[in-house]
């Protein structure tokens, strides 16, 4: 009986090296999968955030739609939402640039969706 219980100690030193192994490797998966793309994430929010300037048609983060008319500070726009519309927002409140394409489909569907209801 002796022998058997000195032959069950041994085996279980592999065990706790493959638990310890497991610990460690968690907080290089939580980098990889969850740090590292926020850091990519908020580079990519500062660059553009950098890149609006005048005459830029935006979206904010609210989602309110609306062209770029002026600066009022080095952190601050003018957002004109509608004709003779302006509102000011802040530099950290823009989501994205709006691309021209999408901005003309819009037109077009709006247009031929009136058109529709006419007949």
């Amino acid at each position: 009986m002796a022998l058997l219980a000195s032959g069950d100690s041994g085996g279980g030193g592999g065990g706790a090296i493959l638990q310890l192994g497991i610990l460690l490797l968690i907080p290089f998966a939580m980098y990889f999968f969850m740090i590292r793309p926020q850091r990519r994430r908020t580079r990519e929010a500062q660059e553009l955030q950098r890149s609006i300037e005048v005459g830029d048609e935006i979206v904010t983060t609210s989602g309110v739609f609306g062209k770029i008319t002026g600066e009022d500070g080095p952190n601050r726009f003018w957002l004109e939402i509608d004709d003779d519309v302006q509102i000011r927002i802040a530099r950290a409140a823009v989501q994205g640039k709006v691309p021209a394409d999408e901005d003309a489909e819009a037109d077009e569907a709006a247009k031929s969706g009136s058109s529709d209801s006419d007949d």
